[in-house]
């Protein structure tokens, strides 16, 4: 089916082998207006995800034959399709994997509706750039309307074509990686708050910690800082935030 076809109606890859998750999905998330594809191991999700093109997917973890971190890898490495991970295990080092190979967010099982769904809407929310056109900061950034690009010193962001460059080279970012950066090059200079970024970037309904926030950052600063480990553009603000600092 193709994307025309569907209209509005998004649809969800549900990667979920447990048959009582995967009935009580395809109802609920039928019913909030979504149209659900159900993938029961690895290797399907993969196909599956090839044939529909979601709008989401929404991946466990523990899955037959092919990880669901594996698979995440996979679809990855050649889309930004938003991605939640669900999984049975409330460990940190669990939920860190998972962000660390591309998911956008996770939820724990045990979930309830309203807060996958909550997490759903925040994931997929698209936000309008908001700075004022050909303004340049102190600090160097400058939103140029032409071309509708926001620039940092050797980071460039085209909002357009959602596209990425670090030192004259193109670089892949996940959705929200990508929404992080646009808020950080908005705002050159100024130290934002945890709490301003996540409202920002996955929105006001966004149900979780800061721990979501801080992976992302450190994934992002492995993709535009010569020296992630010791971050020179992205730079933290003890006991306050972040703030994105041009360097040519």
């Amino acid at each position: 089916m193709s994307r025309a076809e569907r209209a509005s109606q998004a649809v969800i890859l549900v990667v979920e082998d447990e048959e009582s998750y995967v009935d009580a999905l395809t109802v609920g998330l039928g019913r909030e207006g979504f149209e659900v594809v159900v993938a029961r191991t690895g290797a399907e999700a993969l196909t599956r995800f090839s044939e529909v093109n979601p709008d989401l997917v929404l991946l466990d973890v523990m899955l037959p034959n092919v990880s669901g971190l594996d698979v995440c890898r996979e679809i990855r490495a050649s889309s930004n399709v938003p991605i939640i991970m669900v999984t049975a295990k409330s460990s940190e080092i669990d939920t860190v994997v998972g962000l660390e190979v591309g998911a956008d967010d996770y939820v724990t099982k045990p979930y309830r509706l309203r807060e996958l769904v909550a997490r759903i809407g925040a994931v997929m929310r698209r936000r309008s750039p908001t700075p004022v056109d050909g303004e340049r900061d102190t600090d160097g950034a400058m939103h140029d309307p032409l071309a509708d690009r926001l620039v940092g010193g050797d980071v460039t962001v085209d909002l357009d074509r959602h596209e990425v460059t670090v030192r004259g080279e193109p670089v892949n970012l996940p959705l929200k990686e990508f929404d992080l950066l646009t808020v950080l090059l908005e705002n050159p200079g100024r130290v934002l708050s945890r709490a301003t970024l996540i409202d920002r970037v996955w929105g006001g309904d966004y149900v979780g910690d800061t721990k979501t926030l801080d992976v992302h950052i450190k994934r992002l600063r492995s993709r535009v800082e010569p020296n992630p480990s010791t971050p020179e553009r992205i730079v933290t603000v003890r006991g306050v935030g972040y703030k994105f600092q041009s360097v040519s």
